[in-house]
């Protein structure tokens, strides 16, 4: 099976996704029965903790940042702003909305930034990057590029 740039970027993107959450739940201490059985209402699913919820509702600033505009398939168009003295955030601007963005560890090298409140998440590559949905589970933009990825694409053609 041939794989194309895009097929490329989309698997790369699940495995960024998908990985920490397999890895979470196949990692979980086991229980004994009777204890299971005991606590089993009291277990509930985790929730988000108010300081997470806090850090996804902080006013981001873009006073001081670099702006990087985006152009994205089927006509979107995104903003990402950098600020210099913070490297662990970006302010996303996405359909009429600033939204802040944490940035998420990888093993991959690729850039991931998610807001878990609003389910936004960002996967940058060098070649391209894609805005996800993770509460609703699908692609916001995808093969967006910024100025510098288009030149680049076009001299290698």
């Amino acid at each position: 099976m041939k794989m194309t740039y895009p097929r490329i970027f989309l698997t790369l993107a699940c495995l960024v996704f998908v990985a920490p959450q397999v890895l979470a739940v196949t990692t979980a201490p086991a229980k004994s029965g009777k204890a299971s059985a005991k606590h089993a209402k009291a277990a509930k699913a985790p929730t988000i903790t108010p300081a997470a919820t806090d850090e996804d509702d902080l006013e981001p600033d873009t006073k001081n940042a670099l702006s990087t505009e985006y152009n994205c398939e089927l006509g979107n168009k995104l903003t990402v702003y950098q600020n210099a003295d913070d490297d662990k955030h970006i302010a996303l601007a996405w359909k009429k909305r600033i939204h802040r963005l944490q940035r998420i560890e990888t093993t991959t090298g690729a850039n991931r930034f998610e807001n878990r409140k609003y389910g936004l998440l960002w996967i940058g590559i060098p070649a391209k990057s894609i805005l996800l949905d993770t509460k609703k589970g699908q692609q916001l933009a995808n093969e967006c590029k910024n100025a510098a990825q288009m030149t680049a694409e076009l001299a290698a053609h």
